[in-house]
């Protein structure tokens, strides 16, 4: 099984076993409750398959490091986000949710297992190839499943080797290693912002250290 397909699945099965009340709860995203998170996966996946169905014939102008930008920390404020919210807010009941995730992201876990992965793709004005675009989501959901569970100690974290995947995305797009003594989670969630590094951390960052966090988008 692919990188795509094991964190995407992952992510989708962890969404499943959530309680009612866990929706409600924090999330790690900034100003989000997981709700919000998971109507944000509902949005993720639409554009997954937007995207796998519009073909390009030019020439790549992203790989799957450089599809991402590092950005500012989010704040909550992003008119992006909050549309999010009200999106998720509209939804009501938890299990109405569940099922719009369940159904278009089953959508798109199906079509990123039929695409060919030499084809080019668009999307945001840039060409990469499907394959690319896939490997770059692998950080996208591995990320997003840490934000799922930041909260919820008893929920099914990452599966390790996606969490591997997407540290190795993240030194490609950051151009340096995290130090051997930081775990995948723990490169992850330093490394973009979502917890800051503890003193022993910071030494081991070295210079790396005055660059984070670095966010992305």
């Amino acid at each position: 099984m692919d990188l795509f397909t094991s964190s995407w699945a992952a992510l989708r099965t962890a969404v499943a076993g959530l309680a009612d009340e866990d929706f409600a709860r924090p999330s790690g995203c900034t100003g989000w409750l997981v709700r919000d998170l998971v109507c944000h996966l509902v949005i993720d996946a639409q554009d997954v398959l937007i995207t796998l169905a519009t073909p390009s014939s030019a020439e790549p102008t992203r790989s799957a490091a450089t599809y991402w930008n590092v950005v500012e920390p989010p704040t909550g404020d992003d008119p992006l986000d909050a549309l999010t919210v009200r999106l998720a807010a509209a939804y009501q009941e938890p299990w109405l949710l569940k099922f719009h995730l369940d159904d278009v992201g089953s959508a798109a876990g199906r079509a990123a297992g039929l695409a060919d992965r030499a084809a080019r793709v668009e999307t945001q004005d840039q060409v990469l190839t499907a394959g690319d675009y896939l490997s770059a989501y692998v950080l996208e959901w591995t990320l997003h499943h840490l934000d799922l569970v930041a909260h919820l100690p008893d929920a099914a974290a990452p599966p390790a080797e996606t969490l591997a995947g997407a540290r190795a995305l993240l030194e490609r797009v950051v151009g340096e290693e995290f130090p051997r003594s930081f775990g995948d989670a723990d490169a992850l969630l330093v490394g973009t912002g979502r917890r800051a590094p503890t003193t022993v951390e910071t030494t081991a960052l070295g210079a790396l250290a005055a660059r984070l966090p670095l966010p992305l988008g």
